[in-house]
């Protein structure tokens, strides 16, 4: 199987979850509604910092939240943007722009599709299609485990028969 036959098999993470678990997860910004347009400052054509985000309604049992971050409309399939994993399930709000190291105060961060720890924002092809860029918080009944730089593959594997909810934001960019 080619690479371009391996790259075009990744599932969307929604797509495993959504059967197994409720969508009960509030997951908001400030900066951005959900379908709408996600500012220049949160992108590559501007600081490509992490937007903040709200977080409620975590269930009483979770004990880890997993943060994915991801382009369901990239050429190449499915793009990561962000992996942030090992959150307290007590915590309900990530503040704008989180450090781009592997252990942060808001858990740990797995390398992206860019091939960099922690948030790098939306950057698709020029003069192409609107694409959706999807913020999906999991709560897990048992801890992933997971060491700093998990790639996307790593934490899907660690994580997807754990996730007791989820949530979902949804915003979209495009360049001309």
């Amino acid at each position: 199987m080619g690479l371009f036959s391996r790259l075009r098999k990744k599932k969307d993470p929604l797509e495993l979850v959504r059967n197994k678990a409720p969508s009960t997860i509030s997951l908001t910004s400030p900066v951005f509604k959900s379908g709408e347009r996600i500012p220049v400052k949160y992108t590559c054509d501007g600081l490509d910092v992490s937007p903040p985000l709200k977080i409620s309604n975590i269930p009483r049992n979770a004990v880890e939240l997993v943060l994915l971050m991801y382009d369901i409309d990239a050429p190449m399939n499915i793009f990561y943007h962000w992996l942030l994993y090992a959150m307290p399930p007590k915590l309900n709000e990530l503040p704008e722009a989180i450090p781009q190291e592997e252990v942060t105060d808001y858990g740990v961060q797995g390398r992206n599709d860019f091939g960099k720890i922690g948030y790098n924002g939306p950057c698709p092809p020029r003069g192409r299609k609107e694409h959706r860029y999807y913020f999906v918080l999991l709560a897990l009944k048992e801890e992933s485990g997971l060491g700093p730089a998990a790639s996307p593959k790593e934490v899907l594997s660690s994580i997807i028969d754990n996730v007791i909810a989820y949530g979902v934001l949804m915003g979209t960019y495009s360049r001309e």
